[in-house]
């Protein structure tokens, strides 16, 4: 995971507009890619422009929380991820805003510089060596531990992504309360020598990489919790094809 981030960041940092960059993930990251350059096509040269970059279905109270207000020189994309585990688990992990790199491996650390956590909060977090940046400076935007939202905002470092902004919300999926929603948008300057494209391919790459960690430690931990759950002790005791927690046959067992 880390390999994929250096290698799209090494390209990334080659400065040429004429760069292809390598895709990672071709069949979800194209599909991202294309459907921010449509986006991108309909910008006003002079003018913001409105733009939703969520390509699945949202709740509506989610969905405004990724509008974003893209300038002429910004690009904006978003990345979805499914995790089988609740919505708390996987918000145990979003929401610690000092310490990002539970489940952002290509960071190495972070220290609260200002603020005691809540919103209006800088962080400063230190890159991992080997990518071609060193720093970022971060402050807190909207920290909602009720609608399960978090947001910050790139406000100095040592980096080429200027004015970004990221939003991540996390919604339970229909009808399965141990599966959540992740949605993660950004919008960001693009770099001078580099195109829309290749600044959202390059971003999707991270942000991507950074969700599938996500998923994996929050799964980890969700079954962590439920090997843990004194009421399922009993169901991990007996051995039934059919049996499923909550049914008679579980709780109707002599051990």
């Amino acid at each position: 995971m880390y390999n994929k981030i250096r290698e799209s960041a090494e390209e990334f940092y080659k400065m040429p507009s004429s760069l292809q960059l390598r895709r990672i993930n071709p069949s979800t990251a194209t599909s991202t890619a294309t459907l921010a350059g449509n986006y991108h096509k309909q910008q006003s040269k002079s003018q913001p422009t409105w733009i939703i970059p969520v390509s699945v279905s949202v709740p509506d109270y989610v969905l405004h929380y990724h509008t974003h207000v893209v300038g002429p020189n910004q690009c904006c994309s978003a990345v979805v991820q499914a995790i089988s585990a609740p919505i708390d688990t996987v918000w145990s992990l979003v929401r610690r805003f000092d310490n990002p790199q539970a489940y952002k491996h290509f960071l190495k650390s972070c220290h609260v510089i200002d603020g005691d956590g809540n919103v209006g909060s800088l962080r400063e977090v230190r890159v991992v060596s080997g990518l071609p940046a060193a720093s970022s400076t971060e402050r807190l935007e909207i920290l909602d531990d009720e609608k399960h939202v978090l947001s910050f905002s790139v406000v100095g470092g040592d980096h080429r992504l200027n004015n970004y902004r990221s939003v991540t919300t996390l919604h339970t999926a229909d009808d399965d309360e141990n599966m959540t929603m992740v949605v993660e948008s950004y919008e960001v300057d693009v770099p001078q020598g580099n195109t829309k494209e290749e600044t959202c391919v390059f971003v999707d790459t991270i942000v991507r990489c950074n969700l599938q960690s996500l998923a994996q430690i929050a799964e980890n931990l969700a079954k962590r919790k439920n090997y843990e759950d004194p009421e399922l002790k009993l169901h991990r005791l007996v051995d039934f094809d059919d049996c499923k927690v909550g049914s008679w046959n579980c709780y109707n067992v002599t051990v």
